[in-house]
């Protein structure tokens, strides 16, 4: 497996990322074990996860996911041969069980989540904490047309010098964003480089073949700050996969389960996806496979965040690493693109 420098950091990740947002609400606390240790039998050493989990946000299990990797840690004694990130949550309708509601970036509500995050992690540290979506209003989670709101939230320079407190204390190694826009993730590298506050490392925002938005606007940050992508949602709430193609609602499926995951399957994302799996399929390819392959291969990727429900899904999308797409198949890929560009962003 490929290891990639986080940031500017000498820390170095896996080019997939063990994804665990399902942990909790379709998977057990034994499945959870069986991934993880089958991902680092395939040298993944990097794991996401968030105080929010599992997904979606329910007060009966709000927390599990990490509550289970605490527990996998305590029970193989290897917290110190990962590199864990989590997140904390911000304001949003349908979560006011979260910390009774206390979800602004000040200084108070930090130290409260990334308490209760150790807590549950069982571990002293958190490797990258980050800022799961913005405090303020603006685009985010498939939101288009920005409408301009002057809202009450923490100030930047806030946030920041309550961050540098945890990492000065050792309770943060780094700091990264997610679901961010191109103005909040300059204007949180400018105040950290002009007033020596911790430096984002990472942005954690989606990007799959259905929605590469983050091409326009934070690619090159990606590139030029050097703070990259992790990217989430690969395979577009396995749209990508080809399962649900022809209307199929296969059983157990996140789709099938939650109407709430609407997001990559309107009628514009349905038509394109057809057309990748098909392409996949042409070149003999499995269509999920070449989906995740394309997003590792991105410059501004710095690795690519994978969530299964089961050992077999895990297994196929640990094998995308070693896949090197082919100039024809990105070729392909293009022209998709081109003729239907983000359908579902």
């Amino acid at each position: 497996m490929e290891r990639r420098p986080l940031g500017r950091t000498d820390m170095m990740v896996s080019s997939l990322c063990l994804g665990t947002m399902t942990w909790g609400e379709q998977n057990t606390e034994a499945d959870a074990f069986a991934q993880i240790d089958r991902a680092q039998a395939a040298s993944v050493n990097f794991i996401d996860t968030a105080e929010m989990y599992p997904v979606p946000p329910r007060p009966e299990t709000y927390a599990t996911t990490e509550r289970y990797i605490g527990n996998y840690f305590k029970a193989r004694g290897n917290r110190a041969d990962w590199i864990v990130a989590t997140k904390i949550a911000g304001p949003g309708n349908g979560i006011g069980h979260i910390r009774d509601g206390n979800l602004k970036f000040n200084r108070e509500h930090i130290r409260s989540a990334l308490d209760d995050s150790l807590r549950r992690l069982r571990s002293d540290w958190i490797d990258l904490y980050q800022l799961h979506w913005p405090e303020r209003n603006t685009n985010f989670f498939g939101q288009l047309g920005y409408r301009h709101q002057d809202s009450d939230f923490t100030p930047l320079e806030d946030v920041l010098e309550a961050l540098d407190r945890e990492v000065k204390a050792g309770r943060i190694r780094h700091i990264g964003l997610s679901n961010e826009t191109p103005w909040g993730a300059m204007k949180y590298l400018q105040l950290a480089e002009s007033r020596g506050w911790p430096r984002a490392v990472s942005i954690q925002n989606p990007y799959n073949l259905l929605n590469r938005s983050y091409e326009i606007g934070l690619a090159e940050i990606s590139m030029r700050e050097q703070c990259g992508l992790l990217a989430y949602s690969p395979l577009a709430f396995g749209m990508l996969s080809g399962k649900y193609e022809n209307g199929a609602r296969p059983a157990d499926a996140r789709i099938t389960l939650f109407e709430r995951f609407a997001r990559y399957s309107n009628p514009q994302a349905q038509t394109a996806c057809s057309k990748y799996v098909a392409l996949a399929r042409e070149y003999g390819l499995d269509p999920a496979q070449m989906a995740l392959a394309y997003v590792t291969a991105q410059p501004f990727v710095t690795s690519n965040i994978i969530g299964a429900t089961s050992l077999e899904q895990l297994e196929s999308n640990l094998g995308s690493a070693s896949i090197k797409l082919s100039n024809e198949i990105v070729e392909g890929i293009e022209a998709i693109h081109k003729e239907q560009p983000n359908p579902a962003p």
